[in-house]
């Protein structure tokens, strides 16, 4: 198709424009994503969008449905709108898996911010690293340690995932909640978490905090109006759902289709021989008096051996050896190594990164489990090593100890293949049978937690029917040879794919090679939990967990790497049973039963899910029992009374109170954010098109189109970093309706082209600094191969046009791009019809001068329309500010309901006074009542003066408040002429 210099003007300031409403605003995210989209999470992004006036939202999806998804559009929408200041906030484990998803889904640079690159970044000359055109993503830890840092930074976003771990950040006891709180005070925030209400309301009252302090009033305020028995949850419901949005898997079956689990379990006996090792390593782990492990980490420590212990001997035997090694450093060095972490060996126990970020969380809250230690896992190098062990070390007992490790050492060794690993080739034959039973691929994915079981298990899998099938998965640490190969074959063979090449890090490619080698050509993938964050397996149909962890969370999330959407079969999931541990059996038993996991369609509900403490409450509990019970009634005793306390925390009751005040929330309140999905998906069919014909004519000879397929190889470079490649224009973003496989399609050998890559930025920013003076163009509607009957009427005819960028700052920056014309005749043609012009090939013809009257009338016409454009930009305003206005209200009077509630405490007082004047037995007591009363009396008119005195307090404050806005709500507007043309119409 032929368009002009006009047309690429046009289309650049129309494809980079800032604001709007509705699914508009989000023109640029939706098709810069490669990514498919549900409906529920487009109208999420334009929740999170909808006020200017909002200082956060909380995304509360249930699991598997997306709510990273929805973070990145708006973190995607914003960089498009030059806003460069943004925050990812998230679990450590978490990091490298947002980089990934931001750079594959949303093509968003991005930065991992923690102790060591900080350093690096100041060695290069950046006084505050923080500062970057990158979005920035650190852990919650070293967010609360650099939260001056971060204070000092105008964010225009910060995004906190699972945000649930920080629902106390109201408490001035938490540190990191406080912490981040404070440094993220004013700044607009998205908070993530599917389970915003676990076990009690004031959850929510914590994370209304981090949104904004101007939610509700104090704690004891917001417990007496929608926390006792007779709260009122249609108000907190009402309130909520101004900055609350929440969906469930049951919403979107519509969309998402989701198959089965089925569960199989083998049982298994250990040997006496693995059975009497670990009774013994178990006593050693349930003594106190031990030097093995640093004081102020050793719950730490004994959660990790305890995991080991239950994985295999091999993994066991790493870790004995780590800890043997350090029994002889304390030996030889004395107290210089007392309190220091153990060594490397240990840290690459990827389970020890997989559990230090929670427990930190939880020390917080639990004071006798402080877990201490950088977030970094390193000490800071100008801090000393803490030594909070005993001064004094017993030389002869730390000897005995150890003799006592070598001893453990050397039974491992000679353990030979456990029974457990000779079962898991029963297993697999089980599910092959499965697979086959069901149509699915022969293929697996074995979790394990330590990736020293990881090794063990590929040499054993190899030597038994298994070569060159295996492909192993983990989280980093020492580099894998065999994986190392695999990432060299992979990029040898894809030496020529531009994709390939251009795709991003080591790390990311590294990904990609291991999965493919799975999906192509491997029959099993060996997986740690921190390896397997993030990763895709929907072909993939058969989950073993080799070892079980303690927190269904983990589960659910290693079942959610094949169990998710795109998943064509059932789910079949294989578990290992200890017939010969009673404690591992009432674990499995609580596993299985309680949470709901590996049975039906969806697995545990986040009801279920949600009563955990936090990630790591339940495994503490559970490290708890193994630490304390010796015997098998002691073991049912404290497992009974675990189970009481989970039924009491799933009560009915409780779930009941979340379906009142969490669910349903669009019917009532944002039923305006419902976007018509064949709209959306016409906007984005224009935003291709426009971009395509934009591209073509910027790249004109230096470029070879294929429009059939709209593909284009780039001959030469327009700007030196320019990729001289194949690029191809995806297909749109696809907003599901139907139960699709939901298999992303991509051409192998293209880049993808988007307008935030390199390139596309280069061509719009080359259309718009066109010099476009008054042509005569030519519009051919004949051309055109469908009809748009608006045009038909003016075929033939002829006249001016007038394009204007309309900017208006007022509480946020909005941009229009406003067409006024007429024809010859005197007749005026609406904007959006003249918009539709430029649908058809033109050709410029001889300059034109434009006659007075003409130029007047479109003037007159664009300043009608201005003002117009304006005027619903401030209705919308006003009623953004009525919310706000409304918001503050019931601030104010939760306020003053504190200062009422200390004047009905002292008529209670008051009157129970008075009570016990009247039963005064003598005078001495009655005097003595009387100047009670008289002092009540007094504190009561205080009370009444207090209840004014607040209520004019923060009446001022919502007035400075209101204010502040009214003043934002004053506009200025920019109005610049982009062209005008005479225009015909074949």
């Amino acid at each position: 198709m032929m368009i002009t210099p006009y047309h690429a003007k046009y289309f650049s300031y129309e494809l980079t424009k800032t604001g709007g409403q509705g699914i508009d605003r989000l023109a640029q995210s939706l098709f810069n994503a490669s990514v498919d989209l549900n409906p529920h999470q487009v109208e999420a992004a334009l929740f999170a969008l909808r006020s200017p006036l909002s200082k956060g939202v909380l995304l509360a999806d249930e699991v598997g449905l997306g709510k990273t998804i929805e973070a990145g559009l708006v973190l995607c929408q914003f960089r498009a709108e030059r806003k460069r200041s943004l925050l990812v906030i998230c679990p450590a484990a978490l990091r490298k898996q947002w980089q990934i998803e931001l750079e594959e889904k949303f093509n968003l640079p991005s930065i991992i911010l923690d102790a060591k690159a900080y350093r690096e970044c100041q060695k290069a000359g950046k006084a505050n690293p923080f500062q970057s055109g990158s979005i920035i993503i650190t852990s919650y830890h070293y967010a609360g340690k650099m939260a001056e840092d971060i204070r000092k930074i105008q964010w225009d976003l910060a995004v906190i995932d699972e945000a649930h771990k920080l629902r106390n950040a109201h408490q001035s006891s938490n540190r990191i909640g406080q912490s981040i709180r404070w440094a993220l005070e004013d700044r607009r925030k998205i908070l993530l978490t599917a389970t915003p209400l676990q076990n009690s309301l004031t959850e929510l009252y914590g994370l209304s905090t981090l949104i904004d302090d101007q939610m509700f009033g104090d704690l004891p305020t917001f417990k007496s109006l929608y926390a006792n028995v007779d709260g009122d949850l249609d108000d907190l419901r009402k309130r909520l759902s101004g900055f609350c949005r929440r969906t469930l898997r049951k919403d979107v079956r519509e969309f998402v289709r989701y198959t089965a689990r089925r569960l199989m379990t083998i049982p298994f006996l250990p040997t006496n021989d693995e059975q009497g090792l670990y009774e013994a390593v178990s006593r050693f782990l349930q003594r106190d008096d031990t030097y093995a492990f640093p004081k102020r980490q050793r719950h730490l420590m004994i959660l990790i051996v305890r995991k080991l212990l239950a994985s295999s001997p091999v993994a066991l035997q790493g870790t004995l050896e780590a800890i043997r090694e350090r029994l002889l450093k304390l030996r030889d060095e004395k107290k210089e190594l007392a309190g220091r972490l153990l060594d490397s060996d240990w840290l690459e126990e990827e389970v020890f990164e997989e559990y230090l970020d929670d427990l930190l969380m939880v020390a917080e809250e639990h004071a006798e489990y402080r877990a201490c230690g950088s977030e970094d896992e390193e000490e800071d190098e100008d801090e000393p090593p803490a030594t909070d062990e005993p001064p004094e070390i017993d030389l002869r007992k730390l000897q005995a100890e150890i003799d006592e490790v070598d001893r453990f050492i050397a039974w491992s060794r000679g353990m030979g293949t456990d029974t457990k690993t000779t079962h898991l080739l029963t297993a697999l034959k089980q599910g092959w049978n499965k697979m086959r039973e069901l149509g699915a691929d022969e293929k697996a994915v074995i979790f394990t937690e330590s990736r020293r079981s990881m090794e063990y298990l590929r040499s054993f899998l190899e030597q038994n029917g298994y070569a060159g099938e295996v492909v192993c998965f983990s989280g980093g640490g020492k580099r894998d040879p065999e994986a190392e190969k695999i990432y060299a074959e992979y990029m040898a063979q894809n030496k020529y794919d531009s994709q390939v090449n251009t795709a991003g890090s080591k790390a990311i490619m590294l990904r990609h090679a291991l999965i493919g080698r799975f999906r192509d050509k491997a029959k099993i993938m060996i997986a740690t939990e921190a390896g397997a964050e993030g990763i895709n397996l929907q072909f993939c149909s058969l989950v073993v967990n080799y070892d079980l962890p303690w927190n269904p969370q983990r589960i659910e999330q290693r079942i959610g790497r094949c169990h998710r959407y795109g998943q064509k079969h059932d789910v079949v999931v294989i578990n290992f049973l200890n017939e010969r541990n009673a404690a591992d059996k009432r674990v499995y038993e609580l596993l299985t039963h309680k949470f709901q996991l590996f049975d039906g369609i969806f697995g545990a509900s986040d009801d279920v899910l949600g009563q955990i403490d936090n990630s790591t409450g339940l495994e503490i509990k559970i490290l708890q029992l193994y630490q304390q019970c010796r015997t098998e009634a002691e073991i049912k005793e404290h497992f009974d009374r675990l189970q009481a306390e989970l039924e009491e925390s799933i009560s009915e009751k409780l779930i009941d109170v979340r379906k009142q005040i969490l669910e349903n929330f669009d019917e009532e309140v944002h039923r305006l954010l419902k976007i018509d999905y064949g709209d959306t998906l016409q906007l984005l069919d224009e935003v291709g098109l426009k971009f395509w014909r934009l591209t073509k004519a910027a790249l004109g000879e230096w470029a070879d189109f294929n429009d059939s397929v709209h593909s284009f190889r780039l001959k030469c470079a327009p700007f030196p970093d320019a990729e001289l490649a194949d690029y191809y224009l995806k297909p749109k973003t696809d907003i599901r309706r139907t139960n699709d496989s939901g298999v992303e399609y991509t051409a192998d050998g293209n880049i993808i082209y988007r307008l935030n890559t390199p390139l596309g930025e280069w061509c719009l920013n080359w259309a718009k600094e066109l010099d476009v003076p008054c042509h005569e163009v030519t519009f051919n509607l004949s051309g055109y191969p469908s009809k748009i009957s608006v045009l038909e009427t003016l075929k033939g005819k002829s006249g001016y046009m007038l394009l204007n960028k309309l900017e208006v700052n007022s509480l946020d920056k909005e941009e229009f791009l406003l067409f006024s014309g007429f024809t010859d005749d005197g007749r005026k043609i609406p904007h959006d019809v003249l918009a539709l012009f430029f649908k058809l090939d033109g050709e410029v013809g001889p300059f034109h001068y434009i006659v007075k009257d003409a130029d007047h009338s479109l003037q007159a016409d664009m300043e009608l329309l201005a003002n117009s454009t304006v005027q619903k930009l401030m209705e919308n305003n006003n009623t953004l500010f009525k919310e706000r206005q409304e918001q503050l209200t019931r601030w104010v009077d939760d306020q003053v309901a504190v200062a009422e509630r200390a004047l009905k405490k002292v008529k209670l007082e008051l009157r129970a006074a008075n009570h016990e004047m009247e039963l005064a037995q003598n005078q001495e007591e009655l005097q003595q009542a009387v100047e009670r009363i008289d002092a009540l009396e007094r504190k009561k008119r205080r009370a009444r003066r207090e209840i004014d005195d607040v209520e004019e307090e923060y009446s001022e404050k919502r007035k400075v408040i209101l204010e502040t806005i009214r003043k934002k709500m004053v506009h200025s507007i920019g109005n610049t002429p982009l062209f005008t043309i005479y225009w015909r119409m074949i």
